[in-house]
């Protein structure tokens, strides 16, 4: 319970002093969490990566979904909550930037993605950055692969359907805000296409 508190203060003190990095007041709700993780064949998945991890709150819900020896590689860009989660989860990689992924990923020995998580707040950055971010997970990701994105609105929904199959938009109201969980589809590749 204290931890939680904690975990809430500490979240809402680096929300004060970065609001567009941290996109809420409040980390994810265990509703949330769980929305997540559920889409993905956890049987099946060898390599995966947290976008924007916070306090740990679906690191947590990765971890006890995933089957012994999957990778997970976790970004953070805040230096003090990046060290809060390697202490919590010392069996995972972590890294500051998750605009360099591939980067990431080559020095890890991961050469593809089965899934990508990401709790980035995608409508707070500058266009650039949004697609310079999708251009990473697209190329992370094996084919087929997925990427399960929350956000707050359906602002990103067109430009998700420009890169990715949409799959399902779950709604989830016991969230603070309330969220969306985009759970896409890694287009094929089309045979001939120049």
């Amino acid at each position: 319970m204290i931890k939680t508190i904690r975990e809430k203060l500490l979240f809402l003190y680096k929300f004060s002093q970065a609001p567009k990095q941290m996109g809420s007041v409040t980390p994810s709700s265990v509703y949330l969490a769980q929305k997540m993780v559920e889409s993905i064949d956890w049987s099946e998945t060898e390599a995966v990566a947290e976008l924007g991890a916070g306090t740990g709150a679906i690191t947590k819900h990765i971890g006890s979904s995933m089957r012994e020896g999957t990778k997970l590689l976790v970004f953070e860009k805040d230096p003090s909550l990046r060290g809060i989660l390697q202490e919590r989860f010392p069996a995972y990689s972590f890294h500051p930037d998750a605009g360099k992924l591939g980067l990431a990923m080559r020095s890890e020995g991961v050469e593809r993605l089965d899934c990508v998580l990401s709790g980035l707040p995608f409508f707070n950055f500058p266009q650039a950055l949004r697609d310079r971010l999708m251009n990473e997970v697209e190329s992370a990701l094996k084919p087929g692969g997925l990427f399960v994105a929350f956000q707050y609105s359906q602002q990103m929904r067109k430009q998700l359907a420009e890169r990715f199959d949409i799959e399902r938009v779950h709604f989830v109201p016991f969230n603070i805000p309330p969220a969306f969980v985009y759970v896409c589809r890694k287009k094929e590749e089309e045979v001939g296409k120049e």
